[in-house]
């Protein structure tokens, strides 16, 4: 069998290999509805919208309440960057940060716990998940499903 090699167009080429990138900086509320409307625009598959919109509501809430306390004085930052493979939210806050010892994805012991199910959340709707050293940006990352 012959091997047969094709040649694109540059502006082809470029179309393929292109990244997609926003910048968000919104207050600390907790009124995300019409950002997860924004964050969501560019997602192809419409199935995977719902886990992903979960995901980033738990991952935004922490940055909001856990991250910033609460203070709409503070920021949440978010970067969405879209890729031929690749879909990728970084949400970064101000806040100290989540110790490296507590970035697990584990539900809580207690049944009745009040809080700790985010991160198992957070880790089980994206392919992908990644800290920054000081535990204060938050990069989640989905493989791109056909529509």
């Amino acid at each position: 069998m012959a091997s047969r090699t094709v040649r694109l167009p540059l502006a082809s080429l470029l179309s393929r290999l292109s990244f997609r990138w926003a910048d968000f900086i919104l207050p600390s509320t907790l009124q995300l509805s019409p950002l997860l409307e924004v964050l969501l625009e560019p997602v192809p598959c419409k199935e995977h919208t719902a886990e992903l919109q979960l995901g980033l509501q738990e991952a935004l809430v922490n940055a909001v309440r856990h991250g910033n306390g609460c203070d709409p004085r503070k920021v949440v930052r978010i970067r969405r960057v879209m890729t031929p493979n690749w879909m990728v939210w970084q949400i970064q806050d101000e806040g100290g940060g989540v110790p490296s010892g507590s970035r697990d994805a584990l539900l809580p012991e207690q049944p009745e716990a009040t809080c700790g199910r985010g991160l198992f959340l957070i880790h089980h709707c994206f392919d992908d998940v990644r800290w920054s050293p000081r535990g204060n940006r938050l990069q989640l990352g989905a493989r791109r499903r056909s529509a």
